[in-house]
């Protein structure tokens, strides 16, 4: 762990301490007692506990906006856009467990600063994925008579529910989740037009996650 950067071990160290304690049941001297630094050290990196906690959610929003951006480049119709973004947007709860975990049972105490500058980087994820549904409506591969907006939230909402509910030491992995979720979603959204794409897509992100 001393090998890693400093602002990276203070990170890692609180998100572990913040897991097992909770935000208000550690210090900023516990933090710096158990990354082997010191307060200077920690202020250098961070102006108080707070940032902590907002670097942590930042660490997983800005991977989710990433790869969703990634999945709307790479692919050309919205349906396989929308099956790669679902995918990505899957492993983020996955790859990032324990930040989201801390994050969702301790944001409460964050300050207004912080949670207007979370928000901007949650409306960027959600605009990009409404795009998508529009863009889909419009083609005629997605039902026009479900609220792209609406819509949006109704997937971002369950799929952030997975934090709660998902072991990954559970019969399902995150790969065969995701295909669940890219099941529901495509079946709810798809038009007879639309409807061979989806039954092609829908397993093949799954298969190829590994070289991703």
């Amino acid at each position: 762990m001393k090998k890693k950067p400093l602002k990276e071990r203070i990170l890692e160290t609180a998100l572990r301490l913040f897991n097992e304690k909770g935000f208000h049941g550690v210090s900023v001297e516990q933090i710096v007692d158990t990354a082997q630094t010191s307060k200077g050290g920690f202020y250098h990196n961070f102006k108080s506990k707070d940032e902590l906690l907002y670097q942590i959610h930042d660490v997983f929003i800005t991977y989710a906006i990433e790869k969703a951006q990634e999945a709307y480049d790479e692919y050309k119709t919205p349906i396989s856009r929308l099956c790669a973004i679902l995918h990505s947007f899957t492993k983020v709860f996955d790859v990032y467990q324990s930040h989201i975990t801390v994050f969702y049972q301790e944001s409460i105490y964050l300050s207004n600063s912080f949670q207007s500058a979370i928000n901007v980087k949650r409306d960027q994820y959600r605009y990009l994925l409404e795009q998508v549904i529009q863009e889909g409506q419009k083609l005629g591969d997605f039902r026009k008579e479900v609220p792209a907006n609406i819509t949006t939230m109704a997937i971002i909402g369950m799929i952030n529910w997975t934090y709660k509910w998902f072991d990954q030491k559970g019969p399902l992995t995150m790969e065969e989740i995701a295909d669940i979720f890219k099941d529901l979603i495509l079946h709810s959204l798809i038009t007879e037009q639309g409807k061979p794409e989806a039954v092609k897509l829908v397993k093949s992100f799954s298969r190829n996650s590994t070289t991703r």
